[in-house]
């Protein structure tokens, strides 16, 4: 088993899109990328700890590789706009994808370099591509969110 960490935005979407990938063992919503330790999500929405929003999934490379997780993460967000997903703006929102080995990180280089010269998105992608650092997981009711709002049929 390996474990990735993407940041695309709300990590409620982001965690509910990655989940559903076969191949695709466990997922967790978190804050990574910031200088506080154990920090809430009323903290990282202030704009003061330096977290973004992420998702860290535990993945089976048998059945699914990085690289298809590095095309699902760029095809779920928009990788050129900083610091901002659709209507969400802060920088805990920013594209980042936290390699946790140095595979990870070259295969993370070469995917951009390619989305790039293909001109795919027709502005420069501002993705970070930083080491994985500590993991803060978020408040349980931000776990799988998306699944308990449509099984309960109402935002918890």
């Amino acid at each position: 088993m390996a474990i990735a960490t993407f940041a695309a935005g709300c990590f409620w979407g982001v965690e509910q899109r990655f989940g559903e990938l076969p191949g695709v063992l466990s997922t967790e919503v978190g804050y990574t990328g910031g200088t506080t330790a154990h920090p809430t999500y009323r903290q990282v929405c202030a704009h003061g700890t330096g977290h973004a929003e992420a998702v860290r999934l535990e993945y089976d490379p048998e059945r699914v590789g990085y690289d298809q997780l590095l095309d699902a993460f760029f095809s779920m967000h928009d990788p050129t706009t900083p610091d901002r997903q659709g209507p969400d703006v802060g920088s805990q929102y920013r594209s980042a994808i936290f390699y946790h080995t140095p595979e990870q990180e070259r295969a993370a280089r070469e995917v951009v370099a390619r989305l790039e010269a293909e001109g795919r998105f027709g502005a420069p992608i501002v993705t970070q591509i930083v080491p994985a650092g500590d993991f803060w997981r978020a408040e349980e009711y931000h776990q799988r969110y998306l699944e308990k709002r449509g099984r309960w049929g109402c935002a918890i």
